[in-house]
């Protein structure tokens, strides 16, 4: 597919419009994604204001892109504004509109990844271009980061990156994906910054039998058969809810009442909580915040309708709380399989730790005020993120890394939530706004604040 690029001055309405139509699909494959296309569109944009840009191929078509407003003075501390260009696949029976039109419909622009995370990486282009454009000169360097391959781990994005280029990339504070969402009360209004996300380990579980003849399955040894109640009692394995140093803030941040609030705050009721809550969507996401979990997502095996299978892999997406490790999940894995972990060979396909970041920090106090700016009485919720986001990769190396953003007050959480990697995603346009004027306001106060 041929890129779509820009080169006039665009709001982050038609940026985001043109990084949904060039269709950049992450399935997990080395070929896919092709973030090529909106890497040349975003090279483009920039190109208009004279920013120079390099660009990044860690394979054929997945290409990242850097720009830099260099800092004058050399010790200053870097600020990375990261947002990723590739999308998940997409069924389109469950759209009402064209997933990849990036149509305005309604004060809405619609189409995969909309809401993860094309509308931040739109905004903070606009943000970047428009302090270039106006000549903005920052202590410490300013960087605009469009990674490829978020969406599959970083393999060839963020991860290679940072393993070969990291001078291109480093930076003392990073800005990405995963707040900027309102709640709390009318009294005590929020807005949520991630500070921290689950560590993430996918394994394979492969199970064991022996062939046979379909037509003579009486005392056989079926690795299907056994695959099934493998997947079954991962499903119905219930670890126990662990409340994390951010789990109150995250229960602040709910428009619940509260005594629900309570209820929420207690290790030993959650549970019963969660599965008496009538909204499944938010059950689910309190839920994935506060217990390690065991996903069962791909299953392969069998060569044909005859033939007794003797081999079958699971793939399992499995998430750790912070404070657990790869030897943790091993543990959950054979106390979920009991009996049948003998029977099961399993291998690591891609693992990294949860992750924190301080919230005593520079960063910190502009996001505030920058979110004061538009909502004075505003305060800011740390949150846990329970998916995986390119911050990992500058927390391992020392930086400071925020999800964040300033999205409209009228959006809800859950509504914002059932959204990502799902059916008829899309983003009002004044979150769009307010988001854009949230990344101004946060690095020119950053840049404020640093020391002469």
């Amino acid at each position: 597919m041929e890129a779509r690029t820009l080169t006039t001055r665009l709001d982050p309405v038609e940026l985001l419009q043109a990084l949904i139509r060039n269709a950049c699909v992450n399935d997990g494959q080395r070929e896919s994604g092709q973030e090529v296309r909106n890497a040349d569109a975003l090279e483009a944009y920039l190109g208009t204001s004279g920013i120079e840009t390099e660009r990044f191929e860690a394979a054929p078509g997945r290409v990242s892109l850097v720009a830099r407003i260099e800092g004058s003075q050399p010790d200053a501390p870097a600020l990375c504004l990261m947002g990723h260009t590739d999308v998940v696949p997409v069924n389109p029976s469950g759209w009402d509109r064209d997933l990849f039109g990036g149509e305005l419909i309604d004060g809405e622009v619609w189409g995969r990844g909309a809401v993860d995370m094309l509308n931040l990486t739109a905004t903070m282009a606009v943000a970047f271009r428009e302090l270039a454009r106006t000549g903005f000169r920052p202590r410490g360097d300013v960087i605009f980061f469009a990674v490829a391959d978020e969406e599959s781990g970083s393999s060839y994005g963020a991860q290679w990156i940072a393993t070969h280029h990291w001078d291109a990339i480093g930076a003392d504070f990073v800005l990405t994906e995963g707040g900027g969402l309102h709640g709390g009360t009318a009294q005590a209004p929020i807005v949520t910054v991630s500070v921290a996300e689950k560590g993430v380990s996918w394994r394979r579980l492969q199970v064991r039998g022996e062939p046979g003849h379909g037509s003579m399955p009486y005392r056989t040894n079926n690795a299907l058969v056994k695959a099934a109640a493998v997947v079954m009692r991962l499903a119905d394995y219930a670890p126990r809810a662990r409340l994390h140093e951010f789990w109150g803030s995250h229960v602040a941040a709910l428009d619940v009442d509260d005594d629900a609030k309570r209820v929420l705050l207690d290790a030993g009721a959650l549970d019963d909580a969660l599965a008496q809550m009538e909204n499944a969507g938010l059950a689910r996401h309190l839920h994935a915040c506060s217990h390690t979990t065991f996903s069962c997502n791909v299953i392969a095996g069998g060569v044909k309708t005859n033939v007794i299978p003797d081999r079958v892999d699971l793939e399992v997406d499995v998430r750790m709380l912070p404070g657990e490790d790869e030897d943790a999940v091993g543990r959950h894995l054979r106390d979920a399989l009991g009996d049948l972990a003998d029977d099961v060979e399993i291998d690591t396909l891609f693992a990294h730790l949860p992750s924190t970041s301080p919230v005593n920090t520079r960063l910190w106090d502009s996001i505030e005020r920058a979110v004061a700016k538009h909502f004075a009485s505003t305060r800011l919720a740390p949150i846990l993120h329970m998916g995986f986001t390119d911050a990992r990769v500058f927390r391992e190396r020392g930086s400071v890394a925020y999800g964040a953003g300033l999205f409209d007050a009228t959006l809800a959480s859950g509504d914002f939530a059932r959204r990502f990697h799902g059916n008829n995603e899309r983003i009002d346009v004044e979150s769009l706004r307010l988001t854009t004027d949230f990344w101004l306001d946060v690095v020119r106060d950053f840049d404020s604040h640093i020391s002469t």
